[in-house]
């Protein structure tokens, strides 16, 4: 294949202190495998960040960047690499008019795992069909509640390119090399990686409700996804058995039987877990978080959380370590 220097397109990564190198190479290393294969430079993958500084990843490696504001405008895309928590993210607002100052100009602009928070906080989501890592897409949600993630791999909405993180890139590069190269030479990048089952953009970022609670049977799955749509005015148990069409007294043995904790323990794990992943990626105050996560008041939802986690919303917050 002989394609023209002049083609070359340049990806610039802004990246954000404690971004995942994970999903960082497996956004820029099928770039470097389509030059290889073609030959010639298809794509230029430049790291950058605000003021050109070099950035640590979460595994505290640190790479070199170039500076966003000078070499911003010579990319064909514009990727948001983040991860961590939004706290960890102290370039944000320096980043946001530059963004916008892009995205004005007609770069591409995307974002990788949590980078879609960044967007949304530029505004640059707004109307638009987008995904997010599923672990930060809580916080999206109580933060910008105009905005509603879909749970996909990755969307590609024209000028938005947003992906889940993690290895979810490699399919979402798949796709951005094959609407340009077309889908033959995309599946030999992606054959470089041994990437043979290239995922659907559409195909879910987490495992099946019965992977995740190990059980098959269709009355639990039916309740216990109801649960994690619920968290903020949980339902009862007898409205959940209605709904699952078994009667409550049998719901109580289904739990029993293949969870090994009651209905209401269950629920209340789902609704805990919710709560820390709010509690460690947004500011919300403990009242704020009670109301989100289906408790009755602040103290209600402390106590709980403390028998549950073994220390206080407020210790947690502070220490970012769960038990």
């Amino acid at each position: 294949m002989t394609v023209s220097l002049s083609t070359t397109q340049r990806y610039g990564f802004v990246l954000v202190p404690n971004f995942a190198l994970m999903s960082y190479a497996s956004a820029t290393e099928p770039l470097r495998a389509a030059n290889l294969l073609a030959q010639t430079t298809l794509y230029e993958a430049k790291p950058l960040s605000i003021g050109g500084r070099p950035v640590p990843s979460s595994s505290g490696f640190e790479v070199p960047c170039g500076d966003l504001a000078i070499v911003g405008t010579l990319c064909h895309t514009v990727f948001v690499v983040a991860g961590g928590n939004p706290e960890d993210w102290s370039e944000t607002a320096n980043l946001l008019p530059l963004l916008r100052r892009l995205a004005r100009q007609g770069v591409r602009i995307g974002g990788i795992s949590s980078g879609s928070f960044i967007l949304a906080a530029a505004g640059l989501l707004d109307g638009r069909d987008f995904t997010i890592h599923w672990e930060h897409a809580p916080a999206l949600c109580e933060a910008f509640p105009n905005l509603s993630p879909r749970q996909a791999r990755y969307v590609i909405d024209g000028d938005r390119v947003t992906c889940g993180g993690g290895v979810a890139p490699l399919d979402m590069m798949h796709a951005v090399i094959g609407s340009r190269m077309g889908s033959a030479f995309a599946r030999r990048v992606s054959d470089w990686y041994l990437h043979t089952a290239v995922a659907e953009p559409t195909a879910p970022q987490r495992g099946s409700s019965s992977q995740r609670y190990g059980t098959h049977h269709p009355a639990l799955i039916t309740v216990l996804e109801k649960m994690e749509t619920t968290i903020e005015q949980p339902l009862d148990r007898r409205t959940m058995a209605r709904i699952a069409a078994v009667s409550p007294r049998h719901l109580d043995r289904l739990f029993a039987e293949h969870i090994g904790i009651s209905f209401h323990a269950t629920y209340r794990r789902i609704r805990l877990d919710h709560a820390r992943r709010l509690l460690e990626q947004s500011p919300l105050s403990l009242s704020e978080l009670a109301f989100a996560t289906g408790f009755s008041s602040a103290s209600h939802f402390s106590r709980v959380f403390k028998d549950h986690f073994g220390l206080t919303p407020k210790s947690a917050r502070a220490s970012k370590h769960m038990s």
